[in-house]
Order: C-alpha cells, then structure tokens, then sequence
C-alpha cells in the first residue's frame, strides 16, 4: 500500500475522509481551527445561505480564496459516536454535507457547502502557547492528509513537507523518502487514530514540544511521538516537527 493510500485509510477512521459528501469536513470537534475557501473561481464568490441547502435564501458572499473561516458546526452531525456506528451504506446515502461559518473577523456568516472548504493551515492561532501551536499544527497535519485526494498534493510531498517539518526534513523525504508511513509507523493501516495532546509528563522542556498521539493498528495500540521546536531556517521560526517517533523506529532515521 502506498504511503497516501495508508494515510487516508487511517484518517477515514477518524474523520470519515472517504465519504464525498463529507468532504472537506472533520469529524465534529476533530477538525483545525480556521478553514478557508477552495474550488471557487477566481473573482467569483462563494454563497453563504440562511441554511444548510441551496433553496435557503443568500445572505452573504465570501471571497475565492477568503482564509480564517471559523466553523461553527456543520449537518450531518458526525460525532465520533455517530461515525463509528455507521454502515458503509450508511455513510454512502449521508447527504451533502453543510457548515455554518464566520468570516475571521466576526462580520459576516452562513451556511456554505462544505465541498469548498479546506483547512487553512497558514492561518495563525492568537494567542495561542507554544504547547497549544504544535497541538493543532499536527491536527493540521492529519486534516491535510484527509484532504489529499482531493486537491492533489499530500502533505508528505516535498513542496508541502515544510508548512508542518523542518526545512531540511522535507527534503530528506525528497531523497529518501520512508519505507513505512510516518504518521501511522506502519505500511499498512487498518484502525483508528486519536486526538493528539500534549504529553503528560512534561509537554515542553527547553524549547522542545512533545505531543502525542495515540493509534490502534489492526488491534495494536501505540503511541506516536511528535517532536517540535522553531525551526530559525524558515521565515519567522514557525514551530515545526522535527522528529516522529514509533515503537521501534523514528522518522528522520
């Protein structure tokens, strides 16, 4: 199995990545914490309507590539209860999926077809502590492996690998790239993955952040260990990962 094809096998447990008419949508209170618009033609709007359907009434635009959205919530409902309850057939007849969102600045909200939204990754978190930058920085990551696929890039591509790594790991990807996949620790993937957190014993030490992210693979449990600190070879020194570790082996090798 390739590495995108294990990435989107995990994440579909964990936010239904597969089902079209979810796309575009985490799992309710999985998701990152801005979106922005995607798919929409250039100079062209996309609507924002009373409810969550085309035959409710227009009550605001927002721009083709309009960034910070916040979601409010989103129809159907999929709460990790509901989604692990759920048939193939099931989640197959689900109807198109639809969110509430605000514009970053509070002015302006609707509902849009969640189709056209994607995580905004580059979206900055206010006043957020380092701990709570590298927690949803890793949610980013999982969220844009969902969205590869759809938008044709990953974030393991080399061109893509430094909005999350340090600028020298991606292009270690691009020279020697994994065996197995880094975010699951496996080649192939059949379970689930949890929210990452902080961990518990010491969550930052010296500059150094450590997240972790518990995963269960055909039965077998883990813990992925995630860690981060500013990377000073980027614009801004953003916080980025420098190393994952699995049981038995970490990426970078």
């Amino acid at each position: 199995m390739s590495m995108v094809a294990t990435v989107k096998t995990c994440v579909m447990v964990m936010a239904l990545a597969l089902v079209p008419q979810v796309a575009g949508s985490e799992i309710d209170g999985y998701g990152p914490d801005a979106w922005r618009v995607s798919g929409v033609t250039p100079g062209d709007t996309l609507n924002a309507r009373m409810g969550p359907g085309t035959e409710y009434r227009i009550v605001g635009t927002l721009a083709h590539d309009e960034r910070g959205l916040i979601e409010v919530t989103c129809v159907p409902l999929l709460t990790m209860d509901i989604a692990a309850g759920l048939t193939d057939a099931e989640v197959a007849a689900l109807p198109s999926r639809w969110c509430l969102m605000r514009a970053a600045d509070l002015s302006r909200a609707g509902w849009v077809a969640a189709r056209y939204l994607i995580p905004d990754n580059a979206t900055p978190v206010q006043d957020a502590d380092p701990v709570t930058e590298a927690r949803n920085l890793i949610r980013a990551l999982y969220a844009a492996a969902d969205q590869a696929g759809r938008d044709g890039s990953h974030p393991l591509d080399p061109d893509q690998a430094a909005k999350y790594f340090f600028a020298e790991i991606a292009v270690t990807l691009k020279t020697a790239p994994p065996g197995a996949d880094p975010l699951t620790g496996a080649q192939d993937f059949d379970g689930r993955i949890a929210d990452p957190v902080p961990a518990p014993e010491q969550p930052m030490f010296r500059g150094m952040i450590t997240i972790h992210v518990d995963i269960t693979n055909f039965g077998q449990s883990h813990t992925a260990i995630f860690r981060l600190r500013p990377d000073p070879s980027q614009p801004g020194s953003p916080i980025r990962i420098f190393r994952i570790e699995h049981d038995g082996w970490h990426f970078p090798t």
